[in-house]
């Protein structure tokens, strides 16, 4: 099972970023043809982002690349000629930004369609106005299909902020009917699910703080914007050394012969259905 604790943007014409990222920690890293480049680049950010997919610059390391999308002010070309120019490099997935409604994921879904992507690369969805939270369900749903690609929503909290005309605050409590209901629809249709960034660079508390509610809200994991972000997100998504001793106990437990059938158990006075060993499997799966 792969981790996508801490996934790193990286502007596709920000070279020497490009070339410190490929010796970072993070899990992933999201190459960004989209808003961190400006209109006069787009065509050499799709230059360069080809080149580092056909190279293998971050080996084993999924890279995303985040196009440009359907949204009335964008120029439409962009999104033809980000596709045309990266899925013969086979990213591990292509990152759609502005998704507001279902038909926009379908809108997705046909145009990596119609650009014959390759059957490895994966379809992301960027979840950050009110319309798409409030048809996250129906988007999500597409995964149901597996001809759709799609594996992930990425929440775009500042836009999110933007949208719905709220302060953002340390809590985010404005926010958190609008991160449970992605999250809700994610998980209702197996989907990795990855929380929005963090602005305040100078603020490592904060920081951990908001990746601490994120991990306990159910994300799997953290955009990121800087590479000091990446150790405490890694640190704080994974597994703790006492949930995967708690995990070991449980599986073992339901893999002894002697339990083989068994659908309730008591392991270290707690009791423990099936459900418990599937999430069991899922924590020693995962990323130290």
């Amino acid at each position: 099972m792969r981790s996508f604790r801490s996934v790193l943007y990286v502007p596709a014409t920000n070279e020497r970023a490009l070339v410190k990222a490929a010796s970072l920690a993070c899990d992933a890293v999201i190459l960004d043809l989209e808003d961190a480049v400006a209109p006069d680049e787009k065509a050499r950010a799709r230059i360069i982002a080809r080149n580092v997919l056909e190279a293998r610059h971050f080996g084993s390391k999924p890279v995303i690349v985040r196009v440009n999308g359907f949204a009335e002010d964008e120029n439409s070309a962009d999104l033809a000629e980000d596709l045309a120019a990266i899925l013969p490099a086979e990213p591990h997935a292509v990152l759609f930004p502005k998704i507001r409604f279902a038909n926009d994921a379908m809108r997705a879904v046909q145009a990596m369609a119609a650009s014959v992507a390759p059957d490895a690369v994966r379809l992301w969805l960027m979840i950050e106005t009110p319309q798409a939270v409030l048809d996250a369900a129906a988007i999500a749903s597409l995964a149901a299909d597996p001809d759709s690609r799609l594996t992930a929503l990425v929440l775009g909290t500042n836009d999110l902020v933007k949208e719905m005309r709220v302060t953002a605050t340390p809590t985010r409590l404005a926010l958190l009917h609008a991160l449970s209901t992605v999250l809700l629809a994610g998980r209702a249709y197996g989907l990795t699910v990855l929380d929005g960034v963090y602005g305040d660079l100078a603020n490592a508390a904060g920081f951990e703080g908001e990746a601490l509610q994120g991990k306990g809200l159910g994300f799997d994991g953290k955009t990121l914007i800087h590479p000091s972000q990446i150790e405490p997100a890694n640190r704080i998504f994974a597994a703790t050394e006492t949930e995967r001793a708690e995990a070991q106990a449980i599986v073992s437990a339901f893999e002894a012969p002697e339990n083989s059938g068994r659908a309730v158990l008591v392991v270290n006075g707690q009791m423990v259905e099936r459900l418990h060993y599937e999430q069991a499997l899922r924590v020693l799966a995962s990323r130290r």
